[in-house]
């Protein structure tokens, strides 16, 4: 039988199963209250437009729930971070919150020795920054402490005796307060009357070292001794008969195990400290004063230095510094032994 062409500005008539379809669909967005569902079906569809392209396959059905509400199914994206939701949160069917912005990260600050507390010259940035006690590198205590504890603090002065040692041991008599000089060899035996004038103050001695190496730590043996044994001979002849030295405080605070066995063999402990205003770069009165008052705490042990260059800074702050402890209830002690 001839078929007579259908003009193809006709409209095509959906198939029997297709008008099941749109009926179903009709009826099910009758029950949910939606309203799109025969543009979505494909019903109005123009000539040429394949199903595929249709949004009804473009997206999965809708599936009713309790209460007449619908199923929302979303797809998992990338956390404010850039890693992906944890297990359990993509793909729910309960909507989520939209992210909000990502936090700025801080680095964690690197856990490394301070310069100040190698001796080592600083950068300008890490000039300003409190110094912390010396390096402990070997088993032993490292003192940072006083003896009594409390509100006490002991006052320490390295390198001397020096031309700013006179001036500070007058400041020191007009407070009443004790001080431990931590002497260099050289230095101790070049002026001996200095020596005798801190011991007759009723202040004690520490051994500095002969000639202030750096890095200490990084000493061969035989060479530690030496620098240890000598200074301590040298200061003792300069004190004269009876002279002890208690303490011995290593160069730039290098402190290991081997040179703090050596230094217990000799009767000494070996002495640290817990505030350290830098005085030896001179960084102005101002940051010596306020750097002792921010970081001591009762029992500290204060470094500061009577000799190696000009100390004229540190014997200022001295000036402001022992009025400012005695009116903060303080009172003066030696370090622990």
């Amino acid at each position: 039988m001839h078929r007579t062409a259908r003009h193809p500005s006709a409209p095509t008539r959906p198939s029997r199963s297709r008008r099941r379809l749109i009926a179903g669909c009709v009826a099910v967005a009758g029950l949910l209250g939606l309203t799109a569902c025969g543009t979505a079906s494909g019903a109005l569809q123009s000539p040429g437009t394949s199903a595929a392209q249709s949004p009804v396959s473009a997206q999965p059905p809708v599936a009713a729930q309790p209460g007449g509400t619908a199923a929302a199914t979303i797809a998992p994206t990338p956390g404010s971070d850039g890693v992906p939701p944890a297990p359990g949160s993509a793909g729910s069917s309960a909507p989520t919150a939209p992210a909000g912005p990502a936090k700025p990260r801080t680095a964690k600050p690197a856990d490394a020795s301070s310069p100040a507390a190698t001796g080592a010259p600083a950068s300008p940035a890490a000039t300003s920054a409190p110094a912390g006690p010396p390096e402990r590198h070997g088993a032993g205590t490292v003192i940072g402490s006083t003896a009594s504890g409390g509100r006490t603090v002991a006052l320490t002065f390295d390198d001397g005796p020096g031309p700013a040692t006179g001036q500070i041991l007058d400041l020191l008599a007009q407070y009443h307060a004790k001080a431990t000089f931590c002497e260099i060899g050289q230095n101790a035996a070049a002026n001996p009357a200095m020596v005798k004038r801190v011991l007759a103050a009723g202040h004690r001695l520490c051994d500095h070292s002969v000639h202030h190496p750096q890095p200490f730590a990084k000493l061969p043996h035989d060479r530690a001794v030496s620098e240890i044994t000598a200074a301590r001979d040298m200061i003792v002849q300069a004190g004269g008969p009876g002279t002890q030295v208690g303490w011995f405080r290593a160069p730039g605070g290098g402190f290991n195990a081997d040179n703090e066995q050596i230094t217990a063999g000799l009767g000494m402990s070996s002495l640290g400290w817990s505030v350290d205003p830098r005085d030896w770069s001179r960084p102005g009165v101002p940051a010596i004063v306020s750097t002792v008052q921010q970081q001591l705490k009762p029992g500290g042990v204060i470094l500061m230095h009577d000799g190696g260059g000009d100390r004229s800074q540190t014997v200022a702050a001295l000036k402001q510094l022992l009025p400012w402890l005695v009116a903060q209830g303080y009172t003066f002690d030696f370090p622990a032994a």
